[in-house]
């Protein structure tokens, strides 16, 4: 039975993620931070571990959890938007603390963690970025620290590419989904960009290694 490692599985895409994998027969082992949430995973039939990414003893915890296991397929979808700003408005220290750690700092602990469990599978790990983090496709500057994050967490991802010879390391683009984020109006329901995604990480090889994707598997400009 292949591993699928959620982090970030408590709503939205992560959860989806959670939800798609064990109804097609994985093994899930899902993170959340509330209880409820925690509870919830369990009741659908997945290995619930708590996990604040912004704890560096969790972080280190997840680690001893997992150690020894084999990650078929691990995602790190943890993350938050901030404030839609227009403009160059420059935010407050505590949000920037918040978006950075949140986006990125926690993938910088989380990834050295996570990509030797998914090399000794020779799986694949994905990070949930966004086109919004494209700095060659950009037209706009609304939510101009999310966006920072977002490039940032791309180049955190580019480099993990660069660290194995095993594992298969993606940034997808999930699309503007129908999520909390993404509001209600979004282009896509959840369910369809996370079927998207799961596919093209199906199929993706050591050739998409490194790559930013959109959940089709079009390849996006950085």
């Amino acid at each position: 039975m292949p591993t699928a490692l959620i982090i970030g599985a408590s709503r939205g895409i992560g959860r989806e993620f959670a939800r798609q994998y064990k109804a097609a027969g994985w093994r899930v082992i899902a993170t959340a931070q509330k209880p409820e949430d925690l509870a919830d995973l369990t009741v659908h039939g997945c290995e619930a571990l708590p996990l604040d990414v912004n704890n560096l003893n969790d972080c280190a915890g997840l680690a001893w959890r997992l150690d020894d296991e084999k990650i078929d397929v691990a995602i790190l979808n943890a993350g938050i938007f901030g404030s839609r700003t227009n403009g160059l408005q420059s935010p407050q220290q505590e949000e920037f603390d918040q978006v950075m750690h949140t986006n990125v700092l926690a993938a910088m602990r989380i990834l050295p963690l996570v990509l030797p469990m998914v090399e000794n599978a020779s799986g694949k790990l994905a990070v949930l970025s966004s086109r919004m983090g494209s700095i060659a496709l950009r037209e706009n500057n609304v939510a101009w620290l999310y966006r920072a994050s977002k490039a940032a967490l791309n180049s955190v991802l580019k480099d993990a590419s660069l660290s194995t010879r095993k594992a298969t390391c993606i940034a997808f683009h999930p699309g503007w989904v129908q999520t909390d984020m993404g509001g209600a109006g979004a282009e896509i329901s959840v369910d369809v960009s996370v079927a998207g995604m799961r596919e093209v990480i199906a199929n993706s090889s050591r050739a998409q290694n490194g790559q930013f994707l959109n959940c089709d598997g079009s390849p996006l400009a950085w």
